[in-house]
């Protein structure tokens, strides 16, 4: 493995940090069960279903990205996921939305279709998108032919499949301490 690629799933681990860490992205909404229902198996019991939600979240992005891969030259597919994250970053920065109050009681499917809702709407997929395609092979740079798209398709969905779970693996980290801390 290059200096290169070790940066990237470096990288790619310290954006789970991040998103981990943030209270948006979870660990709060794991801390508010528990608080209501003053038990400490209220808040271990909300980990599961916020990381699945957003691993769910970055694997969609992930497996686009692996699918335009697949038809774009690396290059080009760098420019569009910069271009799109910065272009949703600038409208999340213009155009703020104010997030509703409510009473959080929430049953563990609905934690992870929230949890996938908000990475989503956050831009969390975006964020990943740019390492997944300096990571991920496309068929330009594997084959020159058609006959071969398989496996560079097959290889570049287990490179998102792992970046998913690294990258989860991160989130997944950093709320359980935030939460358990908090709670």
């Amino acid at each position: 493995m290059d200096q290169t690629t070790t940066l990237i799933w470096m990288s790619l681990f310290a954006l789970g940090l991040f998103h981990g860490i943030n209270p948006a992205m979870g660990w709060l909404f794991a801390v508010g069960p528990g608080l209501q229902e003053q038990r400490l198996q209220a808040v271990l019991c909300a980990f599961g279903p916020i990381a699945l939600g957003h691993a769910a979240a970055i694997g969609v992005a992930a497996i686009v990205v692996v699918l335009l891969g697949q038809t774009l030259p690396t290059d080009l597919l760098l420019v569009l996921t910069g271009v799109a994250l910065l272009l949703f970053s600038g409208w999340r920065l213009l155009v703020r939305f104010r997030h509703p109050r409510t009473r959080f009681r929430a049953k563990w499917w609905q934690l992870v279709s929230w949890s996938f809702l908000m990475a989503t709407a956050h831009g969390a997929g975006l964020m990943v998108a740019p390492f997944l395609a300096m990571m991920t092979p496309t068929s330009h740079a594997l084959h020159a032919g058609h006959a071969h798209h398989s496996p560079a398709l097959s290889e570049s969905l287990g490179v998102a499949l792992l970046a998913t779970g690294v990258h989860t693996a991160g989130m997944f980290l950093a709320m359980v301490a935030a939460a358990l801390a908090v709670y």
